[in-house]
């Protein structure tokens, strides 16, 4: 049986994937055209992981041949616009990274997908501890070596056209729409906001490209204090379109006298050449697609993973590129040109309730809503459940999970966030109705989990910076390596995953930021939260819905998404979701939010708090040393026997717990320092 027969028949018995979808020449219609190998070498200079054994690492780019009037391809905004080759396909390439096992029958049959984050490799630092690298090569690079020891083929590539080059970021380039040989233009608003004073900004967020003004003279500027303040437009004369240093495009900004901290600037004006972003989209599908199941490219290179037996495909993505993984599934696009699912399950990690800026004219990709920041660009709009609920405002009735449900491909689906994303990224609409007033339960294939007291992301620095409080020592990615395993067995083989844990209404651990600020305990100077982030409805024309084209910008907000957040206890660490051994045997408050110092309650996008107790609490609350490492570790136990740790992190987490200990009861001089001897795994 040929490889695709091989990964069909494995689908349809193991994973309930519709034959149908097999019958269909996965070559005719493939769409990666060819591969391109630029670079192959062992991993760790040919060290072995394992039972896998050794790795080697592939690197190229991927050229790919969509076709615009297949129905996979229908919900991609632009696509009728693009240019096309003779054979009415549209093209483009991106570069792609694949580490495989040098001799595949001892990998575990797994690929695992890793969507970057503004061009950043993420699933290496998440699930093997690793420092942050595009392009890993030496053993120190993949960490504690965790995903080969596992035995995965690991793959990542290109999506975002808006990544600037540099730091080995992934690069992909995606074609300018075109209406009928005359370039085609649009409004484009350009949120502004600086932490401190500076003479000239980009117009895009995050480092990346802005669209090019088709017309300078026709922009404005305007400045306000906060998201619902009213505008001041600035006079025209006192700024001007700029290049950026080292670029060509002018899509930087200089203000006479300077942008100002924590003011919300704006730039309106109409751009010109859109990219057709949701191609990006189809390039993640796509590249999945090519290297589960093909045997090779239309010029007869082969598949580098054609003779490994892939048997499933799992997808991870975290922050920015989990928002990408509801996008896709929220548009049916992880369904191939070939009706084939790419990918029977996805570890979705720290989305909030966001999809993305990823398929509209003009998108920006890497604009989110925030509690201060960027509130009126397109990425947190209903459905957020799994579960079809209907919107009381516009009367629409929907889920996350409709297109996917039509098609017959509904992966299985694990979504992670902290206590942070409850703060700052809508979270808790996620389970909620959109009203806040009731749970809502995740779909049967959906299993949703908190993590208490977390930060958005894993921070080893001891200092405030620009924020009120300690930061967040808290390391999550210990239940991040035990969830993806759960993911996987529950995909491939049946195993029913942990249960589902998350702050609820229902228990009293989900509420409002008043009901929030009444339970928290008094703890001497420490400033309170005066709100979290609600989305607003956004009206960005009549053609958005129907046609991702915004003839409103900014967009105009509507009524408000409502959402919750945890309640604490009576150490103010949350109560509801997964208890990490260090908040479940807490040396201190643990906060998923942190307060800008100086700000008026503007909360940091990503960053928790943590509040120490004082030694002689400390001492008073545990007696001894011992005392405490015996509670920690019946913590870690609890997660063990929940199946959301893994017992070889038992050990790193309780000498991390004792450095912790030995840290709080010395002598500390009032700054944040004392963290930084608790050190990362």
């Amino acid at each position: 049986m040929p490889v695709l027969g091989r990964a069909c028949a494995r689908r349809a018995g193991v994973l309930g994937v519709l034959l149908a979808a097999c019958t269909i020449s996965g070559s005719a219609l493939a769409a990666v055209a060819t591969i391109e190998v630029l670079g192959r070498a062992p991993v760790a200079g040919g060290e072995a992981f394992g039972d896998a054994g050794p790795y080697e690492k592939i690197t190229g780019r991927l050229h790919f041949a969509i076709d615009p009037a297949n129905p996979a391809n229908r919900r991609i905004v632009d696509i009728g616009l693009a240019p096309t080759d003779g054979a009415g396909r549209v093209t483009f390439a991106g570069d792609f990274v694949l580490i495989k096992p040098l001799d595949a029958r001892r990998g575990n049959g797994r690929l695992l997908y890793g969507v970057n984050n503004r061009g950043n490799i993420v699933a290496l630092h998440t699930f093997d501890d690793a420092p942050w690298n595009n392009d890993p090569s030496s053993a120190a690079d993949f960490g504690n070596g965790f995903l080969l020891q596992q035995g995965y083929t690991l793959l990542w590539s290109a999506w975002n056209w808006d990544v600037l080059p540099g730091d080995g970021r992934l690069q992909i380039d995606l074609p300018i729409a075109g209406g009928g040989g005359e370039p085609i233009v649009g409004p484009v608003a350009a949120e502004i906001t600086t932490d401190r004073p500076a003479a000239t900004l980009p117009v895009a967020w995050g480092g990346s490209r802005g669209y090019p003004p088709a017309d300078p003279a026709d922009a404005y500027m305007t400045v306000r204090p906060a998201p619902e303040a009213a505008r001041e437009r600035l006079p025209r004369d006192s700024w001007r379109f700029v290049k950026r240093s080292g670029g060509d495009e002018p899509v930087a900004v200089r203000l006479d006298g300077g942008f100002q901290p924590g003011l919300l600037y704006e730039v309106v004006y109409t751009a010109t050449d859109p990219r057709v972003t949701g191609l990006g989209l189809a390039a993640i599908r796509d590249a999945i697609s090519f290297f589960r199941f093909e045997g090779a490219d239309a010029a007869g290179t082969p598949n580098p993973l054609s003779d490994s037996g892939v048997q499933a495909a799992l997808i991870y993505g975290f922050s920015q590129s989990a928002r990408v993984i509801q996008h896709i599934v929220m548009a049916g696009l992880h369904v191939d040109e070939s009706g084939r699912a790419v990918f029977d399950a996805a570890l979705i990690h720290g989305p909030g309730a966001g999809k993305g800026s990823f398929n509209h004219r003009f998108a920006q990709t890497t604009r989110h809503p925030s509690h201060y920041e960027d509130q009126l660009y397109p990425a947190d709009f209903f459905p957020f459940t799994t579960a079809t609920q209907r919107d009381p405002v516009t009367g629409r009735r929907a889920g996350l999970l409709d297109t996917a449900r039509r098609s017959g491909a509904v992966p299985y689906l694990f979504i992670l966030s902290a206590a942070t994303e409850y703060w700052t990224r809508a979270a808790s609409l996620l389970h909620t109705d959109v009203a806040g007033g009731r749970d809502i339960e995740p779909s049967s294939r959906t299993r949703i989990y908190a993590l208490a007291g977390a930060p958005h992301g894993v921070s080893s620095q001891g200092r405030r910076g620009a924020f009120e409080n300690c930061p967040n020592p808290l390391d999550t990615r210990p239940v991040a390596r035990a969830l993806l395993l759960a993911l996987d067995a529950w995909a491939t083989e049946g195993r029913e995953p942990p249960a589902s844990a998350y702050p609820r209404l229902a228990d009293g651990a989900l509420g409002t930021v008043a009901a929030y600020r009444r339970a928290f305990p008094a703890v001497p100077k420490i400033r309170l939260p005066e709100g979290n982030l609600r989305p607003p409805r956004l009206d960005l024309g009549p053609r958005f819905a129907a046609s991702g084209i915004a003839d409103v910008q900014p967009a105009r907000p509507g009524v408000y998404f409502e959402t919750r957040v945890p309640l604490p206890d009576a150490d103010g660490n949350d109560r509801g979701g997964i208890r990490l051994p260090a908040v479940a045997a807490p040396l201190g408050t643990y906060l998923g939010w942190n307060l800008h110092r100086g700000r008026a309650a503007r909360l940091g996008r990503w960053q928790g708090s943590f509040i120490p107790f004082s030694a002689h609490e400390v001492v008073t609350r545990y007696g001894s040393e011992d005392a405490f490492m015996t509670r920690t570790a019946a913590a870690a136990k609890e997660l063990v026997g929940r199946g959301l740790l893994l017992e070889a992190d038992i050990a790193p987490i309780l000498g991390r717990a004792r450095r912790a200990w030995r840290a709080m009861t010395g002598e500390r001089d009032g700054t944040c320092r004392f963290l930084a001897g608790w050190e990362n795994r």
